[in-house]
């Protein structure tokens, strides 16, 4: 995901994402355990997409 699919968001809609990848990283985390998942980039990119998200809603909260 990328900053200018961010910054067109609202706010719900980006607590609605963050939910959502926050509940993807706890899956991953469970399928790693489980060795069910492939693909071991996907974690990072799920904290980085929430990074990037918690990081657009602090800008917006200091504005």
């Amino acid at each position: 995901m990328k900053m200018n699919d961010i910054n067109k968001q609202s706010d719900k809609e980006l607590e609605k994402l963050l939910a959502d990848k926050r509940a993807a990283i706890r899956q991953f985390r469970f399928d790693i355990s489980g060795s069910k998942a492939k693909n071991l980039k996907e974690g990072a990119n799920i904290r980085k997409d929430v990074a990037r998200i918690l990081t657009e809603l602090s800008l917006r909260n200091k504005k």
